[in-house]
């Protein structure tokens, strides 16, 4: 996210930002996709390609070269690295800055390990770092920088959630997403990812029901499939166990309105609860036949125009592809969908007496 707002700040050939090839350790793979992030094919032989490929960077004033998934670098692509910005310099006196942007878990600082080694080649690498933060590493937000998103987010969903007020939930998300289960390594930190999961998911559920504001066990459900079931596995179609969202439900007088100290955090430690909370929540019931089967009533021209086969059961929700023989559309027995999460794909659904129309969310 951060790579992608600098290049819309400062422009896509100012900063040019690739992804490290994968599994291809030739320097060709890494220069293949400076010529694509340029717009340029890569015609003729590498060995002709490469001495021109530093022009067309300073042909486009190119400042600052950014990969991504640097851990993938390879020894040929660094050294290939090297090559290109020696190049720069002495060719158009054309300085460009370099960052690569690696993962990495613990206190393992990405690509050390190959810059320190003794060969001369590292050590000229390693004095063209940064002098003051060579390495800089990327935490998570803080309980405060939780908080402070939290009150952006209640007003870009201002209009859909009139009376949304997700800050007074800080605390509470905060702990939900630095416990050790979801990652060991990650103890007291929240990346973006995950709240925004989070939030667009308890949000999600909120808008169903027809809530202006969420509710602190929608939060907290949706903070539980995150960190206890992310290994969980799924069964979408045909029996086996499924997850039903929380559903409105009465509660006492103040528990919709509650404060943090209402709600408990969710177990940090320990297999035992884990896969007890997990159990608690997964239901296994008897298949069921939906009811509903057989012609659809929809106008075949305007089904084939418009590009869309999905096509959504009245009775359970239960999305099917359909085609078209011999002149119908048919849909097919089904189990009854048990699932209760929205579904959001653009499909053909029946709307009370308007009959079939194109929906979408």
């Amino acid at each position: 996210m951060g790579i992608r707002d600098m290049i819309k700040t400062a422009g896509s050939k100012a900063e040019l930002a690739i992804t490290a090839p994968k599994n291809n350790e030739d320097e060709m793979a890494l220069g293949n996709r400076f010529f694509a992030a340029l717009g340029l094919p890569l015609r003729g032989r590498w060995s002709d390609c490469k001495p021109k490929l530093m022009g067309h960077l300073h042909q486009y004033g190119t400042e600052c070269l950014i990969v991504d998934d640097a851990h993938d670098l390879s020894l040929e692509h660094l050294m290939f690295i090297k090559e290109l910005t020696d190049q720069g310099r002495l060719q158009y006196d054309h300085p460009l800055g370099l960052c690569l942007v690696a993962a990495g878990r613990g206190t393992t600082i990405p690509l050390k390990e190959t810059l320190d080694q003794p060969d001369v080649t590292w050590l000229q690498f390693r004095r063209r770092l940064d002098k003051l933060e060579p390495f800089c590493r990327i935490a998570g937000h803080t309980s405060e920088e939780v908080r402070e998103i939290l009150v952006a987010l209640e007003t870009v969903y201002r209009q859909l959630f009139p009376q949304l007020n997700l800050r007074r939930w800080s605390g509470s998300i905060y702990n939900w997403l630095t416990q050790p289960v979801l990652d060991p390594t990650n103890s007291g930190r929240v990346t973006m990812d995950y709240l925004m999961k989070l939030v667009t998911t308890a949000l999600e559920w909120t808008y169903q029901a027809g809530e202006t504001d969420v509710r602190g066990e929608r939060l907290q459900f949706a903070a539980e499939l995150l960190v206890l079931r992310r290994d969980t596995l799924q069964v979408i179609d045909g029996a086996g166990p499924s997850v039903e969202t929380p559903r409105s439900a009465p509660t006492e007088p103040g528990s919709a309105n509650g404060t943090e100290r209402d709600l408990q955090t969710v177990p940090s430690s320990g297999q035992q609860n884990t896969t007890k909370t997990v159990e608690d929540q997964v239901q296994t019931s008897k298949t069921s036949k939906c009811t509903f089967l057989g012609e659809v009533s929809i106008d075949l021209k305007r089904f084939a125009d418009s590009g869309v086969a999905l096509v959504e059961c009245p009775d359970c929700s239960r999305t099917r592809s359909l085609s078209e023989h011999k002149g119908v559309l048919r849909f097919p027995s089904h189990d009854r969908r048990k699932m209760q999460t929205p579904v959001t794909s653009k499909r053909w659904a029946a709307r009370g007496k308007t009959g079939w129309d194109l929906v979408e969310g």
